[in-house]
């Protein structure tokens, strides 16, 4: 008999037995469970749990799911995960076995994500219910690919919600040097906007450079790390995507900037941050600067599309703004194909000179 009553306080706890996938003989104890059921339903679950059967609820599927996902994403990144499954996942399918869930219960679940609030009273944005669908999803996919549940559920409902089109602003050369001229009074921030505007690095790449980043005789910039603050505790982390780590040419004057910044700060050791600032305290720069020089106001990221137009303006191709930047060169193209220069007349115009000027079937007279 693996469940015993504590009569010492009344309360009823587990000892079980099971074997660990290297073959081992273990042992595990819970205690404190208030009725016989509840601790019968833990050693049911948990005993499911390590034989990896679909038939484990949902919430048992969880505990799984993170002891193999959390090791190998970033800490922000399964932050993100664990609030959406304990706080819009949870709460309406945990108790359903995993292998049970069905696609009309996935709807019913959907609609009333639709139907929630956030803490403003305002519907949950549409691009937010996308997400949470998605991670409902990637918990199916997991399920599927390493303990063979059948089917997605999730993905036979169909998603919901939408991506966000934020509009894509710039700043150009004229409006960011007005904006730089009127950040010289704060140094700290101006060359830190200097180097945002351009390197069109990402906003956490730049708070987590160092002195040592930096090759002032090859004018090179090194960026393979990136900053983020989580519950209150400052992160060096990887970049965010595989083509996050390059070194990049910087511009000599640049260069020169960059090498005056560190001899106004006392003793700047080679790996400390080289722009200890938040990024609230960037945002808040960015606003009270450019309204000072009367041009409008853009988002910290859009500093980086702006350094992605000033390129593609200068005839740079997709490919090696893709280097620059660290994006692949294809969504270079998606996500700015709009501003590339249209070539179809002058490709029409280069067949046409291929061809010679003659038509199919005209014959040359003498």
């Amino acid at each position: 008999m693996s469940v015993h009553k504590n009569e010492k306080n009344g309360t009823w706890y587990v000892m079980v037995r099971y074997t660990d996938w290297q073959g081992n003989y273990k042992q595990k104890c819970k205690r404190g469970f208030a009725t016989r059921r509840d601790a019968q339903e833990w050693e049911k679950q948990f005993l499911l749990q390590k034989r990896a059967d679909v038939n484990m609820t949902l919430e048992s599927f969880y505990a799984l799911y993170e002891e193999d996902l959390k090791p190998r994403v970033k800490l922000t990144t399964w932050k993100t995960k664990e609030n959406i499954i304990r706080t819009k996942i949870l709460p309406f399918l945990g108790k359903k076995k995993l292998s049970e869930i069905n696609t009309r219960d996935v709807v019913n679940w959907q609609n009333e994500i639709i139907r929630m609030k956030d803490t403003k009273g305002n519907p949950i944005s549409p691009t937010y219910q996308k997400a949470i669908h998605a991670q409902l999803s990637a918990m199916f996919n997991h399920a599927i690919r390493y303990y063979e549940l059948p089917l997605n559920p999730a993905r036979r409902a169909g998603s919901i919600g939408e991506e966000e089109s934020k509009e894509m602003l710039f700043w150009t050369r004229d409006e960011y040097q007005k904006f730089a001229d009127e950040m010289m009074k704060r140094p700290e921030y101006y060359y830190a906007f200097e180097v945002l505007y351009w390197c069109g690095i990402r906003e956490g790449e730049l708070l987590a450079l160092t002195p040592s980043d930096f090759d002032f005789e090859r004018k090179t910039l090194r960026i393979n790390k990136n900053y983020q603050k989580l519950d209150g505790k400052e992160l060096i982390q990887t970049t965010k995507t595989r083509y996050g780590n390059r070194t990049i040419r910087i511009p000599a004057f640049l260069s020169d900037e960059i090498q005056d910044y560190l001899k106004m700060i006392y003793c700047a050791e080679p790996d400390v941050r080289l722009f200890p600032l938040t990024k609230y305290g960037l945002t808040k720069a960015m606003r009270s600067g450019s309204k000072a020089a009367g041009v409008k106001r853009i988002r910290i990221h859009d500093l980086r599309h702006s350094h992605v137009s000033l390129l593609i303006n200068n005839g740079f191709t997709a490919f090696e703004i893709g280097k620059r930047v660290g994006h692949s060169a294809e969504k270079i193209t998606l996500r700015y194909a709009h501003l590339f220069p249209n070539k179809q007349d002058a490709m029409a115009d280069f067949l046409d000179n291929e061809f010679g000027g003659e038509k199919p079937g005209d014959e040359s007279e003498d």
